[in-house]
């Protein structure tokens, strides 16, 4: 074991999952159910909340995305990018796996489950927004839970923030193409007004705004000052989310109600998904010999999604009612346990991978 990775064993060390992390999949769950039944018995605010829309853009769900988003950008110093020479076998193989792998391979995947294996106990005419939602969910690489995995599973830590602000730049230029591309090729049509003010609205805007508060807060009250804000800002960004999350189930309803097994089915590429991506980066960086406190991280960075970008993506270009949107709200319920398991697959693969590096 290298120098670096046991120095990094011993910071991490008495790292755990927080109690809102650690039980995600039940929250969703919950407001699956609140979400449902409210939309059966006040359905008349959930109509209105549905046309406050701007060129396509649901404009509450806007302010609830930010009050998600924001929080977890303030995390991210762009400055660290600077050390991505540090780690550039480690950088190479996640780039690799997030912008070259991931949204291909969920379009593949799509297209033979969705399209073809479940095609016969999915509603006809949401087939293409279930597929339009997988390729959203898997085109947004993870920005903020990817500090926990790396934290939990010993993952360099200058290397996680490098990696993820390189990302978040990335995402800037690319993410729309990507989408906009696959979405075509799977004749499905994008409104591309729409998917560009998503980009701005969803990540520009956002990054834009963090760093800007970030800057000032360093120069006023320094790392003491941020810390402060973030333990505050973090139960507002935990609500924002689960606000969301009631309102889309709350137009969802009819449909869960009335096909019961599509959350299940919308799961399978997903597992698929993240257990391909993260094997695959685990595989390249033991091929490589990179450390292993970077290859960890490095397969859970290539592995998870911005979930939270996604869903709001999803809702911007189809709406609330829509297959999309629901694909993308299956890949927070899924995130944490299977993240997890990554976590833990990585912990205990470690002798095996030391013994090639």
């Amino acid at each position: 074991m290298s120098q670096q990775c046991e120095m990094t064993i011993r910071q991490n060390a008495g790292a755990s999952l927080g109690f809102f992390e650690r039980h995600l999949s039940l929250w969703v769950a919950l407001c699956i159910g609140v979400g449902i039944w409210l939309g059966h018995a006040v359905p008349a605010p959930f109509h209105a909340i549905g046309r406050m829309e701007m060129a396509r853009v649901n404009l509450p769900v806007a302010v609830l995305i930010w009050l998600m988003i924001i929080p977890m950008l303030l995390k991210i110093d762009f400055g660290s990018i600077s050390r991505v020479r540090a780690h550039w076998k480690g950088i190479g193989v996640t780039l690799f796996i997030n912008w070259g792998v991931k949204p291909f391979s969920m379009a593949l995947l799509s297209w033979l489950f969705v399209r073809h294996l479940f095609h016969a106990w999915l509603p006809a005419e949401q087939i293409d927004s279930y597929i339009a939602g997988l390729i959203i969910l898997a085109a947004a690489p993870c920005t903020a839970m990817v500090f926990v995995w790396s934290q939990l599973s010993d993952g360099e830590p200058h290397f996680t923030l490098s990696q993820v602000a390189l990302n978040d730049l990335i995402m800037i230029v690319a993410f729309a193409p990507i989408v906009g591309f696959l979405l075509g090729l799977s004749h499905i049509v994008v409104p591309w007004e729409t998917l560009i003010l998503s980009v701005v609205l969803f990540i520009v805007v956002p990054v834009m705004v963090a760093q800007v508060w970030r800057m000032r807060l360093l120069s006023t009250g320094g790392q003491s000052a941020l810390d402060a804000l973030l333990t505050r800002l973090h139960p507002l960004s935990l609500t924002a989310l689960l606000v969301t999350l009631i309102l889309l189930f709350g137009f969802q309803g009819e449909q869960i109600l009335a096909q019961p097994l599509v959350i299940g089915l919308l799961a399978v590429p997903i597992l698929i998904q993240v257990y391909f991506n993260a094997g695959l980066a685990y595989w390249l960086s033991r091929q490589l010999r990179v450390a292993h406190c970077v290859a960890a991280p490095s397969a859970l960075i290539g592995a998870s999604n911005f979930f939270e970008l996604a869903v709001a993506t999803a809702i911007g270009l189809f709406g609330f009612e829509s297959g999309a949107a629901l694909a993308t709200v299956v890949g927070v319920l899924v995130e944490v346990p299977v993240m997890l398991s990554v976590v833990k697959i990585t912990q205990r693969t470690r002798h095996w991978y030391e013994t090639n590096t």
